[in-house]
């Protein structure tokens, strides 16, 4: 659903502002947003505060539970190796992702168990302020 991307892509925007790689991720159960978050690895000095990781986090505080099953994330970008594992580990369902990962993009890995992947959700989008971001830090 477009919405959910184009809330994640809202959190990636806060993630921006504050000088992170913009990514945003939103937990849905039943068509209901449990959980969002945006990365924040730079704004906390924490290697693993990425969007995913803690959008899960959030989520199984929610529903006071680690298994996130039923559950679907929308995230602008396709996950790294880390965010991955996190989310086989708490039973996401399926994932909905917008733009590619060239370099650290792991979404086979959660296809090899059995996660459905929707791709190319707003892409255009999400691969324009990841983009931007770095043409910024470069500049």
């Amino acid at each position: 659903m477009e919405k959910y991307m184009q809330i994640a892509l809202n959190e990636a925007k806060k993630a921006l502002k504050k000088g992170d790689i913009p990514v945003g991720a939103v937990v849905v159960k039943d068509g209901k947003i449990i959980a969002k978050a945006y990365n924040k690895r730079e704004k906390n000095n924490v290697t693993t505060h990425h969007a995913e990781i803690l959008a899960i986090n959030k989520a199984c505080k929610k529903i006071h539970n680690w298994r996130l099953n039923d559950c679907e994330l929308y995230v602008t970008m396709e996950p790294c190796m880390m965010c991955c594992g996190a989310i086989i580990q708490s039973r996401i369902s399926k994932v909905t992702y917008g733009t590619a990962n060239d370099n650290f993009g792991f979404s086979n890995v959660l296809k090899e168990n059995n996660v459905k992947i929707e791709s190319g959700m707003l892409e255009n989008e999400c691969r324009k302020i990841v983009q931007n971001f770095f043409v910024q830090k470069r500049n």
